[in-house]
């Protein structure tokens, strides 16, 4: 032990002559010689491979230890890294909003699909029933899965957009659960923008249906915001079907899709491609993970709910295009931490974008997907990204986190093209018509400043004359102004941040695409 030492010692002399610090790799030879020999065993193993004898190969080369070894810590750091990119690449990624009258039954079949697929284990199931119970509303403890602070479950109505995720064999979900009822339209437009896919539920019991679908009932509203929104494909869920006043019939069954089938045709979706329609029980879980049983519904032959949402193909998104992420939220944490859904383009650490329309550079910090931390994220992915070189205050919902090299553009006045859908009672749409702009996460006071022309809906060509004011129901391109500058792109070039809805007093009006922009918008 005392030679052991004394060598020790000397080596350490030795390497503090040489510049001042301790070479780690002499303050440990054991580890050294430990190197030497798996490096000896690898070249020996190389030389029999490739069949050659060369001498120099074989010999130990102690000055190579370290830096081979810090290659593989790197390998291996790289390695451990690695899985997050990979599983974010792996599984396709899915948005699916659920729509539609208020107590169609929407975070019940939310919860029960994560109770499902093993994200919620039967503890907090039994938790969620015994709160239920106490509040005389047993049925809605499935519900209490989606709907989670304490005024949604006092009134079992959903208000903020809730969100969870799921997985099936091929794809990873994330439902945003929309509200229902019309005073929180502008929750659902905003759970609705981030989607991809629609979960249009409908209640199959008695009279529900029948409100639901009314003019002034939620289930129209939600689908023609839901395709002015960008949601292309539609699951229009029949609910409720084991409701005493339907006993999964299909009288009833066939009545609510012959109703649906021309109201969703009239509202721009293709039935036969974009829609499907399926019977289920969110309460209880029947036709949503496992196909129906012949005992429970002899006439049904179609898909399960997994199976139908795993069916539906991915839109296609342009990773190489330039980045745009509009904001939905904020907060501090470490940094300024932004969240939103990726509308083009790739983001990855250490990149260096913009926060638009204030032109802020920043740096990329960190990069989450649901909750995991990866160094690189595409488009479609719901994210949470840490900004340094901009101050929490200083970023607002409806910004836009873009690339340097193809910033937004930031406008305070556009060219639009609107179609009329129900204006309030005797009011006239014409130049100085005000209402509340609603395009990606925007929310913004607008007004008309001019009508340029009016387009015939059967050939969809600019009518002659000129216009001064129209009615329900008619195209029209107008000039539209805003108070604030904000972000927005062409409809041809960027559909998500293209296409917007008018709102006034509570009501949508009207809903439209960006057909131009001023000159001098971008940064």
């Amino acid at each position: 032990m005392d030679i052991e030492a004394e060598i020790r010692a000397l080596q350490l002399d030795s390497a503090e002559d040489d510049n001042g610090t301790v070479n780690p790799e002499d303050a440990k030879p054991e580890e050294v010689e430990m190197t030497d020999k798996v490096e000896e065993v690898e070249m020996s193993d190389k030389v029999e491979e490739e069949g050659t004898k060369d001498e120099v190969d074989t010999k130990p080369q102690p000055v190579q230890a370290e830096p081979k070894v810090k290659d593989k810590e790197v390998a291996a750091l790289e390695d451990a890294e690695a899985p997050d990119e990979m599983e974010s690449e792996k599984k396709r990624h899915l948005n699916v909003v659920f729509i539609g009258h208020v107590d169609a039954g929407k975070s019940t079949t939310g919860g029960q699909i994560l109770f499902l697929s093993g994200q919620v284990d039967d503890r907090t199931i039994q938790k969620y029933e015994k709160e239920a119970k106490d509040k005389s509303r047993e049925s809605w403890y499935m519900a209490y899965i989606m709907d989670t602070n304490e005024e949604e479950r006092v009134k079992g109505k959903t208000v903020e957009v809730g969100r969870a995720h799921f997985e099936t064999e091929t794809t990873r979900f994330t439902i945003l659960d929309a509200p229902g009822h019309k005073s929180y339209v502008p929750n659902m437009i905003s759970g609705a923008s981030q989607a991809d896919v629609g979960v249009l539920v409908i209640s199959a019991r008695k009279g529900e249906f029948e409100t639901g679908y009314e003019r002034g009932g939620q289930t129209r509203e939600h689908v023609q915001l839901a395709k002015t929104l960008g949601v292309t494909k539609l699951l229009v869920v029949v609910n409720k079907m084991d409701d005493h006043t339907v006993n999964w019939s299909k009288e009833r069954y066939d009545e609510i899709e012959s109703k649906m089938t021309p109201f969703l045709r009239s509202s721009g979706y293709n039935v036969k491609k974009d829609v499907v329609f399926l019977p289920i029980s969110g309460l209880v879980g029947t036709n949503m993970k496992t196909r129906l049983d012949k005992s429970t519904c002899p006439w049904w032959n179609g898909p399960c709910l997994f199976e139908a949402l795993d069916s539906i193909e991915v839109p296609l998104r342009d990773p190489k295009g330039p980045f745009r992420m509009p904001i939905i939220d904020k907060f501090k944490d470490m940094g300024t931490v932004v969240m939103g859904k990726v509308e083009s383009g790739s983001v990855c650490e250490g990149d260096s974008l913009l926060v638009m329309p204030n032109k802020a550079q920043v740096k990329v910090l960190a990069v989450y997907c649901d909750e995991n931390k990866v160094r690189r994220a595409g488009p479609g992915e719901n994210l949470r990204v840490r900004l340094s070189g901009i101050e929490e205050e200083d970023v607002m919902e409806g910004f836009v986190l873009s690339s340097v090299v193809k910033p937004i553009s930031a406008v305070t006045e556009f060219t639009a093209q609107l179609q009329i859908l129900e204006l309030l009672d005797n009011a006239i749409f014409t130049a100085g018509y005000k209402a509340v702009l609603h395009i990606h996460s925007v929310v913004e006071e607008c007004e008309i400043v001019e009508l340029l022309q009016q387009i015939d809906p059967k050939t969809r060509k600019p009518m002659k004359k000129k216009v001064l004011f129209v009615k329900n129901g008619a195209v029209v391109v107008c000039r539209v102004q805003v108070n604030s500058m904000i972000c927005i792109e062409k409809f041809s070039d960027f559909p998500q941040l293209g296409r917007f809805t008018l709102r006034t007093e509570g009501k949508t009006v009207a809903v439209g695409k960006v057909t131009d922009l001023p000159k001098s918008s971008s940064a």
